[in-house]
């Protein structure tokens, strides 16, 4: 197994770098203010927006476990992206309208308006505390991949990975997060198109075509139709879609400061439904790919080697072995692509958060334009520092994506509950608000720790499937919230 890069391949990363470097300094003589840090003065073309929009949903974790998934198991995975299509006509036809109404930048000021200012500190806190575990576990799976084709330690490589996210973010503020992302979507696009299309003549070509070779029943199926939540059933990725998407274009600063950055309402929505027509056809392509490398490695012409056990390690093995030098340069930097386009998204949102919701808002409200791009500019540094570190943290850990499950959980899942809850105009006093967040939290660590308890403990163990929690988290929070408004309106 061929697992080094070329010297084309290199020449490709390294210029992929520093053009990334060159494009932040470029915007940096358009970044002068802080709204064209955090917005790009409202600048940005639909389609441009559209496809920032799309390569935060698309992640290097994207790039790795959607086609090992379809390897391992079917297509069920296309139910979360199909459930993006309500939630986009929701948001556009209602969310969008109300948020360039009121010229929303942070979105928590929101919850701010209709539930109180603990709901904002919560979600601010939540978001931003969230972001740093985002930015480490995507840093370190990026460069657990690429270490496997260079011969550097990964510490190194997760320095080098995170120094030019921090610095082309720096430099171009939202401009450059938002034209780079475009850039790394088109490189992103081709690379996967490119193993589409070889695996389809490696496995259709001939009389005696691999694809004849294997039986393929089931490998295109959605998921058992059995009304269980324990397993990953059809309606158990159904209740996740509609949450988790939700979540991500209702509450998740990340997408809203990006379809917010266009000039119009009309533009917004074109974003968004730009953006989820292309993820939706990446999707079914990344599953294509699982399906093709399950067949391409299951006829008679091709063995994995021993050490490849799981779905996960397909795709890197196909793409060390098979693809051709230069072309290996481009995959690769494709999955880099998609890891920094969601690690600068998240750079920027995390500023932006740190700059609106905590340090104006409680601290000083009366601020120069230098002042607040200079508190923009140190937030971004200090942010990529820590989510840098915590990567680093990672190298030892059993299971970077347990850890990111746990993280989620924890800072995710009460987010969307509290939208929901300002959305509905329901009015909670602090002490019940205080009350519903409290048991949201205790129900999300409830059901990521209660699992495999002694035999005495059955009782209390949760049994639904670990993508349920923060969607339970939520319906609890609402629930106890909605109850206690009831019952002090009916007091009163």
């Amino acid at each position: 197994m061929n697992e080094t890069l070329g010297s084309i391949d290199l020449a490709l990363l390294i210029s992929y770098g520093l053009v990334l470097i060159g494009m932040g300094w470029y915007f940096t003589r358009k970044t002068k203010t802080a709204e064209a840090f955090m917005v790009a003065s409202r600048s940005i073309p639909s389609w441009a927006a559209g496809l920032a929009v799309m390569s935060a949903y698309t992640s290097s974790i994207s790039y790795i476990a959607t086609p090992g998934k379809a390897f391992d198991d079917n297509w069920h995975p296309l139910i979360f992206s199909l459930c993006i299509i309500p939630i986009a006509w929701l948001v556009t036809k209602y969310v969008i309208p109300f948020y360039r109404k009121n010229q929303t930048i942070s979105v928590y000021k929101f919850l701010e308006n209709r539930l109180g200012i603990w709901a904002r500190i919560y979600a601010a806190f939540a978001f931003v505390f969230f972001m740093i575990g985002r930015v480490a576990v995507i840093l370190y799976l990026a460069s657990l991949l690429l270490g496997s084709f260079l011969d550097f330690s990964i510490v190194y490589i997760i320095i080098i990975l995170g120094v030019v996210t921090v610095l082309y973010t720096l430099m171009g503020g939202m401009e450059a997060v938002i034209w780079t992302d475009v850039m790394q979507s088109v490189i992103m696009i081709v690379g996967i198109l490119y193993c589409a299309i070889t695996l389809s003549m490696e496995i259709f070509q001939g009389e005696h075509s691999l694809i004849s070779q294997v039986d393929i029943s089931g490998k295109f199926s959605l998921g058992s139709g059995d009304f269980s939540f324990e397993t990953r059933t059809i309606w158990v990725m159904i209740i996740y879609g509609i949450t988790e998407n939700a979540r991500n274009l209702i509450a998740d600063q990340n997408y809203v400061q990006k379809y917010s950055s266009v000039a119009t309402e009309k533009e917004a929505k074109k974003s968004i439904w730009m953006a989820m027509v292309i993820y939706i056809f990446l999707t079914i392509v990344f599953l294509y790919i699982g399906t093709a490398l399950w067949i391409y490695y299951n006829g008679e012409m091709h063995v994995l080697p021993a050490e490849i056990v799981k779905g996960d390690q397909i795709f890197p093995y196909f793409i060390a072995t098979v693809v051709p030098e230069g072309l290996k340069g481009l995959i690769i930097a494709a999955i880099i692509a998609a890891a920094m386009s969601t690690v600068d998204s998240a750079l920027n949102c995390s500023a932006t958060v740190l700059h609106l919701d905590f340090y104006t808002r409680f601290f000083k409200p009366e601020m120069s334009n230098q002042q607040e791009m200079s508190f923009l500019r140190w937030s971004t540094v200090v942010w990529g520092i820590l989510g840098t570190l915590f990567a680093l943290a990672m190298i030892n850990a059993k299971s970077a994506l347990d850890i990111w499950w746990q993280i989620s959980g924890i800072f995710g899942g009460g987010i969307l509950g509290l939208f929901l809850l300002a959305l509905g105009k329901v009015k909670l006093k602090l002490l019940q608000g205080l009350t519903s967040v409290g048991i949201c939290i205790l129900v999300i660590i409830w059901g990521t720790f209660a699992r495999e308890l002694p035999p005495n403990w059955n009782w209390a163990s949760c049994t639904i499937d670990p993508i349920l929690v923060g969607a339970l988290a939520t319906f609890w929070m609402v629930t106890v919230a909605f109850g206690l408004h009831k019952f002090s309106s009916a007091s009163t």
